[in-house]
């Protein structure tokens, strides 16, 4: 059902960006005052795809056939443009008749932003969507939200359960109890919650953060909804709507084990911080007077009014005076909102929300945590390969159960394993390797290339390891194709899985018993079956479906077990997350370890290749032996003093 859900507004979608100037520019009277289906709680549904597909087009200057005699309107009264204006586009829009859609006309072609954070092309795609609907208010019925509007908002207001901030999707008034509401505020009203309603859905799947601004390693594919798609969901979905806007977030159940781990830290902190609901009203600030007050009053627990004193009488109940402005100054700074003290729309919504009064550092790990979840697909699939670098363990899942995990080893921090997902294809067994151009002229001019062939690719004259048991690939590799060539490989240095913090290789994945994990991801190919081919020439061995391989980064979970667990920050990703998350300040980020640490592992890289960056890697080191190839983008063991470029992925 979700799936022809998504495909039936896609094509509503598609259709509305191609057909909206025909629909609702066209200067025909008759299509501008053809009133749009209504479902029966009155919200304005917009013309179905079905309805929009039939519909002749006609092309200008070609022939079309004989004239249509459906819905065929009559020349317009006013004289034709230029032949020069025509070529120009679409006719200019024309304003709709009737004074509410001429209000949301007119907004929208206001330039004023709808929100701060919301896209020039979501908001095109907004005017779309409103066009097919000839400019109607979505929202908004004889002055009152609909059962879809009230759902949707219900859930803009526990966005804090999901790790966002309720403040970012300000919910519009309308009904004023002291006079009605005018055209121009329900226009306004409507479209503003549209806005809303679209940038919770983007960022519930992951446009909060740019994950190239972490790092250019981290490059998930999203699939950031457009608004004129989610605004088509939830107009359809009635009182619905809430569970629908809901669904734009992730449903794995690491993401909603970490979501219910959030509620647990911040259950016992808003007791006693009660939230209130103003009026809609003008931003306060001292001195001011305002039929609010008395709410304020009552929340931060002041006297009704302030007292008199010898040479002043009581004040007002309704006046924004100094110990008013000072308690909202005080719950300014606890939200960590402007400390100003003057009764902003931001303050307004913090006071209606029962979020938390600050975020902890432990609640700042797990946002940062939940966030990540949304770079990944929003399916990870049934069958698939599950790889958290922090962890340095890679899991199996079939049916979506855990098939099998092993130890892998990841990539130093002076070049990270990246983080995106992808589809494996094939297996190759007894693979070559082929060094790298960037290290090539090293090896050459040192002469140090036992165990080398001297080949010629495409052209160019390259250095072939060929297959065996010192081979910087070991015996098998497991290819995804991707933007890095990075893959999960065999490795000839067994011993450096012995070690808690497996972080030494150039980027790609070294897997534990490469062979028992073969037996995982290739139905048809036993552990014994694949052993058999060892020495016997390369082999390509493919998948009979693609396998999904998921390379994530993880620093905080809860286990199998149900136990929550931090995992190292091991290029320290999470410091800059923060800052784009509004949850530390830049300074406070940039002062973290990690950095640190990178800056002195790649000082230790220059001085001392055969180190590893932590202690325990240059124990293991020792143990390993030492002509070996150790990775398939490092040099032999024997030449250390071959140079590479830290994120040079083959």
């Amino acid at each position: 059902m979700r799936a022809a859900s998504e495909a039936g507004t896609g094509i509503v979608r598609t259709l509305s960006v191609a057909l909206a100037a025909l629909l609702a520019f066209s200067q025909a009277p008759a299509r501008a005052e053809e009133a749009p289906a209504a479902t029966e709680s009155g919200v304005v549904i917009r013309k179905a795809a079905v309805d929009v597909a039939n519909e002749p087009v006609v092309t200008p200057g070609a022939s079309n056939g004989p004239a249509p005699t459906v819905d065929a309107p009559a020349p317009p009264a006013e004289p034709a443009p230029a032949p020069a204006a025509a070529a120009e586009g679409p006719p200019a829009p024309v304003a709709p008749s009737e004074p509410l859609p001429a209000a949301v006309y007119a907004r929208l072609n206001d330039t004023a932003p709808l929100l701060q954070r919301l896209t020039g092309k979501d908001r095109e795609a907004i005017q779309a969507f409103y066009a097919l609907g000839n400019f109607k208010p979505v929202w908004i019925e004889n002055r009152a939200f609909t059962a879809a509007a009230n759902a949707a908002i219900a859930c803009l207001r526990e966005a804090g359960e999901d790790g966002l901030d309720p403040n970012a999707y300000p919910v519009p008034v309308v009904g004023k109890l002291s006079r009605p509401d005018t055209d121009a505020e329900i226009a306004e009203a409507d479209l503003k919650l549209s806005a809303a309603l679209a940038l919770y859905a983007r960022d519930a799947r992951g446009g909060r953060v740019n994950p190239a601004a972490i790092s250019r390693l981290i490059t998930p594919t999203l699939d950031l909804p457009p608004a004129d798609t989610v605004l088509t969901r939830l107009a359809a979905s009635g009182a619905a709507a809430g569970d629908v806007l809901q669904s734009y977030n992730p449903r794995q159940p690491g993401y909603l084990a970490l979501k219910k781990r959030l509620a647990g830290l911040r259950a016992g902190r808003t007791q006693g911080a009660p939230s209130v609901k103003l009026p809609d009203g003008p931003v306060l600030k001292l001195g001011m007077s305002d039929p609010r007050v008395p709410l304020l009053r009552s929340r931060f627990g002041l006297d009704a009014s302030a007292a008199g004193t010898l040479d002043s009488a009581p004040g007002e109940a309704d006046a924004y005076d100094r110990s008013v402005a000072d308690a909202v100054k005080n719950f300014q700074r606890s939200r960590g909102l402007p400390a100003n003290g003057t009764l902003t729309r931001a303050t307004v919504a913090a006071l209606a929300s029962s979020s938390v009064l600050k975020t902890s550092a432990s609640e700042a790990d797990i946002l940062v945590n939940m966030e990540r979840w949304r770079w990944l697909p929003p399916e990870l699939g049934p069958n698939y390969v599950f790889v958290n670098v922090p962890e340095f363990k890679l899991k199996v899942y079939r049916d979506g159960q855990v098939r099998d995990e092993t130890r892998v080893i990841v990539g130093k921090p002076t070049s990270p394993t990246p983080t995106f997902s992808g589809m494996m294809e094939y297996a190759v067994v007894n693979p070559s390797w082929y060094v790298p151009p960037s290290i090539l002229k090293q090896m050459l001019a040192s002469g140090r290339t036992a165990g080398f062939e001297v080949v010629r690719r495409g052209g160019n004259i390259s250095l072939r390891q060929p297959p065996g048991e010192r081979n910087a690939l070991g015996f098998i590799k497991f290819m995804f194709p991707n933007q890095h060539a990075v893959y999960l490989h065999d490795t000839p240095n067994r011993s450096l899985f012995s070690a808690s913090t497996r972080a030494f290789s150039h980027g790609c994945v070294r897997v534990d018993d490469p062979f028992r994990f073969a037996d995982a991801v290739l139905p048809s190919w036993t552990q014994e079956r694949l052993k058999k081919l060892i020495g016997k020439g390369e082999r390509t061995l493919r998948l009979p479906e693609k396998l999904p391989v998921h390379l994530a980064y993880f620093t905080a979970e809860v286990d199998d077990l149900g136990s929550y667990r931090t995992l190292p920050d091991l290029y320290g990703y999470d410091g800059p997350m923060k800052v784009a998350l509004g949850l530390a300040a830049r300074s406070e980020a940039m002062a973290k370890a990690p950095a640190k640490e990178k800056r002195a592992s790649a000082e230790a890289a220059r001085s001392a290749p055969r180190q590893a960056v932590a202690r325990e890697a240059v124990r293991s080191e020792r143990r390993a032996a030492p002509r070996r190839s150790s990775d398939m983008f490092g040099e032999p063991e024997s030449a250390p003093t071959y140079a590479y470029p830290p994120r040079s992925y083959w």
